[in-house]
């Protein structure tokens, strides 16, 4: 890609490293990485940087770009007066071959993130008038995004309280309520039968709580204030056992009925499609109008806690609260990463296909520069959402892009194509190298394998080779080297016919393994 092609139209700015080599990395010191359970506004650039460090190899000056930008969010919040709302997000560009990381930092940010987070791809979405999906759909993708996370925040909070009242509920229906004085008798009432399961239902204690609740069961109705008392009493030293046999685990397999709502069945229902690509809430706004039934099932009390316990959370979760942190979230730190952006470039003023294309640019525009999109919580402004944008760009240029959507992504950077050196890092270094995986994978299987240092080279070097030779997928080659190579131990572990010992793979068994298939061509473009 040339530098001419790389600049287009807009003012962008491009941040490559000095003729194509990777730049100079320190190892990050302690200090650089965040505290567990720190949000990613919370952290320092180089905090993010030295975090995303440890599961993507390289690409320095597109971490940077990164941190720089999420950093600046939180810096905009603490800027004072109107100022505050001219200053805009940091969009940016990320433009490198598949394989080199773009989708992957994309991934650990949507990790870190205390913040909304939503990866789409831009193929998907269309003009009005052709089939796919709505460009305003990826916003209300990231309010219920939001709405999930402020959610499951505030279900944190309050969930010691839903447990304790679901546990309250629980025992509730293993021993039902006596009867008052002026209870009628029940004539030929037969006590119920409570089916012993497994997992220790057959101890002693379990039987004796069970003959106690029979008899409490048939017990006929108090006649004074002093037989309702030592009722009363009797039932909660039961209830207590009870209480002590459920949180020992004794009573999962024990059958109870529990009340639960049916959602209204939509089925045969006229559905308006295309209403502005809203046809899935607006399905989902019809199930809340319509009145929802209850229906008694008889289900296992570990079943039971499940259902009673999001019952609680949910009457004690305000969800009209909820909703307005997940906007205001949504509006103030809502991050959307649009990926094979250069899917949707074309040559500008062309027929067929291309039209199409540049009708999708056309949509994208009023939502990245800031309008209002109407979700089913309500209108949502995407001034500050912060669009962070990537694409091969190896057919098409960022310059292909109209000029309008150019300028609305400021910030470039081009990730370099991967060298044999970072292939072997890649395998090694990350949290969640490809070595670690199959070696634990390996384990499961009460078998042992160990990757000798001369062995990760050749994987580097075969992998590197291969997409010199053929099409180029950056790291994801690895993963299909490594399949190839382990196929067979893979296969042969449930058995239990691999090797006996530990499986050392050097470069003399890389080689036996991989050699014909690298050599041959036809073998080579089918399997590897």
């Amino acid at each position: 890609m040339s530098s001419s092609d790389r600049e287009g139209s807009g003012g962008a700015v491009n941040r490559t490293t000095d003729g194509g080599k990777p730049p100079v990395e320190r190892e990050p010191s302690a200090q650089d990485r965040p505290e567990e359970g720190v949000w990613i506004d919370q952290l320092t650039p180089r905090q993010i940087v030295a975090e995303l460090d440890r599961y993507i190899i390289g690409q320095r000056a597109a971490k940077k770009a990164v941190a720089i930008a999420l950093r600046n969010r939180w810096r905009r919040q603490r800027v004072e007066g109107e100022l505050r709302d001219e200053i805009l997000p940091n969009n940016l560009i990320l433009i490198g071959p598949t394989g080199v990381g773009k989708t992957e930092i994309a991934r650990r940010l949507a990790r870190l993130a205390g913040a909304p987070f939503v990866k789409v791809e831009a193929s998907k979405f269309t003009e009005v008038g052709y089939v796919g999906r709505d460009v305003e759909s990826m916003i209300r993708d990231l309010v219920d995004t939001a709405v999930n996370l402020v959610r499951a925040e505030r279900e944190d909070d309050v969930e010691d309280l839903a447990v304790a009242a679901a546990e309250e509920r629980l025992l509730d229906l293993l021993l039902p309520p006596l009867r008052g004085k002026e209870a009628a008798p029940r004539p030929g009432a037969s006590p119920p039968v409570f089916v012993a399961g497994p997992g220790g239902i057959h101890a002693p204690v379990a039987v004796e709580v069970d003959r106690e609740i029979q008899d409490l069961s048939v017990a006929a109705a108090p006649t004074t204030d002093e037989e309702g008392a030592a009722l009363e009493e009797r039932r909660q030293r039961t209830r207590e056992k009870l209480r002590a046999l459920l949180r020992d685990g004794k009573l999962e397999e024990r059958m109870v009925e529990v009340e639960v709502q049916q959602a209204p069945n939509l089925d045969g229902m006229m559905i308006p499609m295309g209403v502005e690509g809203m046809d899935h809430n607006f399905t989902e706004m019809l199930q809340d109008m319509l009145p929802k039934r209850t229906k008694k099932r008889s289900v296992r009390v570990s079943e039971a806690r499940r259902i009673l316990l999001q019952e609680e959370l949910d009457r004690l979760v305000d969800m009209d609260e909820v909703v307005n942190e997940a906007l205001d979230r949504t509006e103030e730190n809502g991050i959307v990463f649009l990926d094979e952006i250069d899917k949707i470039a074309g040559d500008r003023g062309g027929v067929g296909p291309d039209v199409s294309r540049e009708g999708v640019q056309r949509d994208l525009l009023p939502i990245v520069e800031g309008s209002n999109v109407q979700t089913k919580y309500g209108l949502v402004r995407t001034d500050h959402v912060l669009f962070v944008a990537a694409g091969a760009f190896h057919v098409s240029k960022p310059s292909d892009l109209i000029p309008e959507l150019q300028g609305r992504f400021p910030i470039r950077v081009e990730l370099r194509p991967l060298e044999e050196a970072d292939f072997v890092r890649i395998l090694t270094e990350p949290r969640n190298a490809l070595i670690r995986q199959y070696t634990a994978l390996v384990e499961t299987e009460a078998a042992k394998i160990r990757f000798e240092e001369d062995g990760i080279h050749e994987i580097a070097r075969i992998a590197f080779q291969l997409n010199e030779r053929m099409e180029n997928i950056g790291a994801r080659r690895l993963q299909t080297v490594m399949t190839t190579l382990l196929e067979a131990v893979l296969f042969e572990l449930p058995d239990g016919t691999a090797p006996d010992g530990e499986l050392v793979v050097d470069r003399a068994y890389v080689l036996k393994n991989l050699a014909a298939i690298v050599e041959d061509e036809d073998l080579r473009r089918y399997i590897l």
